[in-house]
């Protein structure tokens, strides 16, 4: 997006208008193409439907570019990286997010150096020709991430993000020093790009003086088919009988139940505290170091395959596409 200069309302711009607003571009030895929604959307309205959307779009031009850069929104952006980690089965080329805290065309916009160096990491490859970063990944502010552990931290900082579980993929200075150890080892079957996703997921955060029939009210939404539970450090809950109970009903209707700490940092250890042994005994699903975006956008993936019950939990405990700790 730009700001209009009278209006200072922000509309979507084409390549050309991109290319003069970062002249760069033209010093850059890359070949360029564009693809643009017909509607450019703020990415507060992202839905399930528009992450399918780009993963098709980059499968149609999949054979065509040795990588791709999706200019994003940040607010959602973290949701987007993850679901497309899922969707884009078997990626061997890079798929780099990246956006800026202020438009492009704003003097002090960071916007410039994430887009030129998000096409140099996506252009990237080895003397063999394979991509140094066959994943999808999250560039900002001279970080890049994997895309499905990165979280939005910060609203008016130019480091907006950050991977509180994972090690940066690359650091950008005078030189981009990337850790090939952190980054995924390329697949080989080939790209499968899916196009489900079922969102009939919830996300349901605890606090202390949550109430056991709010709690109830939310689980027994209509069609509601999994939860994401943001427990307390390293996955704690209430022991009120009350509070159990309602997660109990759910569980008894085949709702999932996903555990997923509301720390920054750090994983869920289901039992190790007494105030998560009733999880235990519910079966609810450790997350373990899991992001709320990722476990929100795994399930919809899953649930989108058609998997419920012990194959779905079976299926989120398996890493995917180094989303989670094995």
């Amino acid at each position: 997006m730009v700001a209009d200069p009278r209006t200072g309302a922000l509309r979507p711009m084409d390549l050309a208008h991109l290319e003069e607003q970062v002249p760069e571009l033209d010093r850059m030895k890359v070949r360029l193409g564009a693809e643009s929604f017909d509607r450019p959307i703020d990415s507060s309205d992202m839905q399930p439907a528009d992450w399918v959307r780009i993963a098709r779009i980059i499968g149609e031009h999949f054979d065509a570019y040795d990588g791709f850069v999706v200019l994003h929104g940040s607010d959602t952006m973290a949701y987007t990286a993850s679901a497309l980690s899922f969707l884009l089965e078997g990626l061997n080329k890079p798929v780099i997010l990246t956006g800026s805290q202020l438009p492009i065309g704003t003097i002090r916009t960071d916007a410039k150096e994430n887009l030129i160096t998000a096409i140099e990491v996506a252009a990237a490859c080895d003397a063999s020709g394979q991509a140094t970063v066959p994943e999808v990944a999250v560039y900002f502010e001279y970080s890049l991430y994997r895309g499905n552990r990165t979280v939005k931290v910060h609203a008016e900082r130019f480091e907006a993000f950050r991977s509180p579980n994972y090690p940066r993929l690359a650091e950008a200075g005078v030189h981009l020093r990337y850790d090939h150890a952190a980054v995924l080892a390329p697949r080989t079957k080939g790209l499968k790009v899916h196009d489900r996703m079922d969102d009939n997921v919830g996300v349901l955060r605890l606090f202390p003086g949550i109430r056991a029939e709010w709690v109830r009210h939310a689980l027994d939404t209509p069609s509601l088919k999994a939860v994401v539970l943001t427990t307390f450090g390293s996955g704690n809950g209430p022991t009120d009988i009350k509070f159990v109970e309602a997660l109990r009903e759910a569980t008894e209707r085949g709702i999932t139940l996903v555990n997923v700490t509301q720390c920054f940092g750090g994983r869920v250890e289901q039992g190790r505290y007494v105030t998560s042994q009733a999880f235990v005994e519910l079966g609810v699903l450790s997350a373990a170091d899991m992001t709320v975006e990722a476990a929100v956008t795994k399930l919809m993936f899953l649930l989108g395959q058609g998997l419920d019950g012990s194959a779905l939990a079976s299926a989120f405990g398996t890493p995917l596409c180094g989303e989670v700790s094995a």
